[in-house]
């Protein structure tokens, strides 16, 4: 008979997602825009704290328009961390611009600021800094706030993973010119497929919707002036994200609690660490991870392998960008003279624990169970 099936980080859906997706049918509002959109953008943004926002159809989405907004044109430098996921990095080569990976600091597994600055020794006038709050981790915002102000970067928020997050009482996503979430599925809140743009300014939402609707100009024809995007999020899916948004507080109570019973059931091990949380902030830990003590006896991939071998969904660390074939060739900012990078020696040495919120107590003890075995055998 085969074992109960784990998950890494599943949807989670409460059944109020259907009622507003049976208004878009009754109402047949179905195509994309509608009620729901703007509702939905209007809840979004009241809910981190910003004035304004644009619903779109994924989270790769938003951050191209935000560097088509920051004007990131051919040749152009971005920064941006190197332990990340590639849809971070991916718009950047869509503009044909430069991506500068960026390392990061062990005290968060952000980017680095000291490795920050190290890169503007090189690059002194980059058109934008992209800084990612990895796994729902808050990124050090003060410092690295300060040396865009003082190099006059637009600062970019990729908080995709982030939502729900603060950096002392302040949504992440809302620090920069702009800022971006994912709605992918395995979020902490999902639309199934889908992505926000938010910003204080309401001239730059104003124009994401227009490049998100195909840069159609005023007029009673069809008559365009500027390259646009079928970017905007859909009337149905919209319906999903406002009534995921109604739980988004008991989503990110039950990620906190998950990771506070691997931290608490591997504390007798001292071969293993849970990624740290910045003590200025407030994570919604979107994915619990952990990292291995150089030298045990364990790796990763074992257990991940012993992991898979019992139906239990997890994965490996982010593969850092600057070691990744398509991105090779571009610039790596660490402070690390000798050896690894501290993006390259988390990648080696971590991997993502399972982190669905509905894992039960027995679910969670198989799970410690099977990774305590592995160091205590």
């Amino acid at each position: 008979m085969e074992k109960k099936r784990i998950y890494l980080s599943s949807p989670t859906m409460h059944g109020e997602e259907q009622e507003f997706v049976q208004e878009a049918f009754d109402t047949n509002w179905v195509a994309p825009l509608g009620p729901n959109v703007n509702e939905f953008e209007k809840e979004l943004a009241k809910y981190v704290g910003i004035p304004h926002a644009a619903a779109l159809s994924a989270g790769t989405a938003a951050i191209h328009l935000a560097l088509k907004l920051a004007g990131v044109e051919e040749g152009d430098v971005v920064f941006v961390p190197s332990l990340t996921f590639s849809a971070t990095c991916n718009p950047i080569a869509y503009e044909k611009a430069t991506p500068v990976f960026i390392d990061s600091e062990r005290d968060t597994w952000n980017m680095a600021s000291e490795a920050l600055e190290k890169a503007y020794e090189k690059y002194p006038n980059p058109k934008a800094v992209i800084v990612v709050h990895l796994y729902g981790t808050p990124a050090r915002m003060d410092e690295i706030m300060d040396i865009c102000k003082a190099h006059g970067t637009v600062l970019i928020e990729d908080a995709a993973e982030s939502l729900g997050s603060t950096y002392k009482g302040k949504h992440t996503g809302t620090f920069g010119r702009l800022g971006i979430y994912s709605f992918n599925g395995n979020k902490i809140i999902t639309t199934s497929g889908g992505g926000m743009l938010v910003s204080e300014e309401e001239e730059l939402i104003k124009k994401a919707r227009f490049l998100s609707t195909q840069a159609r100009d005023p007029a009673r024809h069809y008559q365009h002036s500027q390259i646009g995007y079928n970017y905007r999020m859909s009337n149905i899916t919209a319906g999903i994200g406002r009534g995921q948004l109604l739980f988004m507080e008991e989503h990110k109570a039950k990620k906190k609690e998950i990771y506070r019973k691997y931290k608490e059931a591997f504390s007798d091990i001292p071969e293993i660490a849970m990624n740290p949380l910045n003590p200025d902030g407030d994570a919604n830990c979107w994915l619990s991870c952990m990292t291995i003590a150089p030298g045990c006896k364990v790796t990763p991939d074992m257990v991940l392998d012993t992991l898979e071998g019992e139906n239990i969904e997890s994965r490996p660390i982010w593969k850092p960008m600057h070691l990744q074939p398509v991105f090779e060739k571009y610039d790596f900012f660490t402070l690390c003279e000798n050896g690894e990078s501290v993006a390259e020696d988390i990648f080696n040495r971590g991997l993502c624990l399972p982190s669905d919120i509905k894992n039960t107590d027995e679910d969670m003890a198989r799970i410690i169970g099977l990774v305590k075995n592995l160091f205590l055998s």
